[in-house]
């Protein structure tokens, strides 16, 4: 079978996103390669996300490789990928989500995130905003850079304590430092947290393209985040709109995506849930339409407004 070769990010994180992508796909019997490069979004570490404003922050470089055949497919956080991908590209694989919850992590024991004044490090627009809405005596910190550069900031007193995915702190052994997990009912996390997108060359072989897929889908997991980036495209949700999604199932055949925008000030929050029923074979139709229907419930009650006063600046 051929050397299949992989575009990733050069973070520790990403790397290690990708080896265990590459370690499945050994099992099914392939040779692979990982091609490390960075990222816009890895570069400009001096800028917040909101303010540079551009889709694809830590996609584009990894697609102009598959858009060249350079590389036959690229790992993602599926929480980076943005709504609308590039013509030619296309996701083929959503892997296992991981618990998707926001945690607060620090190295002080017992700190939380209700104590007034404490100092909390994000980049994430969306995280802002849900501290200046719930918990408005928290100071937010822009603090940017891979994990651990992240990690040795706060370490050196930049903040008291940072909000992170709790899938990437595990991922990479620093578990220990997790003190609260905050409820998805408030911090709900951006579309498709704790899941791993396998992006690939829509011309790529067919036959190559199914083989992967076996190897790295996991269907239930796909079929949540098809509803969550579907709500997503409809809000036209980007790193600068504090959007949030999280589809789950309730029973085998019954699902609750719940979503919505904060504004970035806090004041203003739309949330909306929608439940819906769906076969065992999760059609990806009825999560699309899950996803656009309770767009337009959020829209039709004042996220549009929301929406456009962001725009606005």
């Amino acid at each position: 079978m051929e050397k299949l070769l992989i575009a990733t990010r050069s973070s520790p994180l990403a790397m290690w996103q990708a080896e265990a992508v590459a370690a499945l796909l050994d099992i099914a019997g392939f040779r692979t390669e990982l091609l490390p490069l960075e990222t816009k979004g890895d570069k400009k570490l001096e800028v917040s996300l909101a303010k540079i404003g551009e889709k694809g922050l830590f996609t584009a470089e990894l697609e102009d490789l598959l858009l060249r055949g350079e590389a036959h497919l690229a790992v993602h956080s599926a929480k980076d990928m943005p709504s609308q991908l590039p013509e030619g590209l296309e996701i083929i694989a959503l892997t296992e989500r991981e618990n998707p919850e926001d945690v607060l992590v620090s190295y002080q024991p017992g700190i939380r995130l209700s104590e007034p004044g404490i100092r909390v490090g994000t980049s994430s627009t969306r995280r802002v905003a849900t501290l200046a809405r719930y918990f408005p005596t928290a100071v937010p910190v822009p603090v940017r850079g891979n994990l651990q550069t992240r990690f040795r900031k706060m370490q050196e007193g930049h903040c008291d304590a940072m909000i992170l995915a709790r899938a990437g702190v595990v991922r990479m052994g620093l578990a220990e430092y997790i003190r609260e997990s905050l409820p998805a009912d408030i911090f709900t996390p951006a579309a498709g947290q704790a899941s791993l997108a396998i992006e690939a060359a829509e011309n790529l072989s067919p036959n190559l393209k199914n083989t992967i897929r076996t190897a790295l889908n996991h269907p239930l997991s796909e079929a949540c985040i098809i509803s969550e980036r579907t709500f997503l495209r409809k809000m036209e949700g980007g790193c600068s709109i504090p959007v949030f999604a999280l589809c789950r199932p309730e029973t085998e055949q019954t699902f609750l995506l719940e979503a919505g925008i904060i504004s970035t000030d806090g004041k203003l929050e739309v949330r909306k849930q929608f439940r819906f029923s769906a076969g065992p074979d999760y059609p990806h139709a009825i999560f699309r339409m899950a996803g656009e229907n309770l767009a337009s419930l959020v829209l039709g009650s004042g996220g549009s407004d929301i929406l456009e006063k962001i725009k606005a600046g």
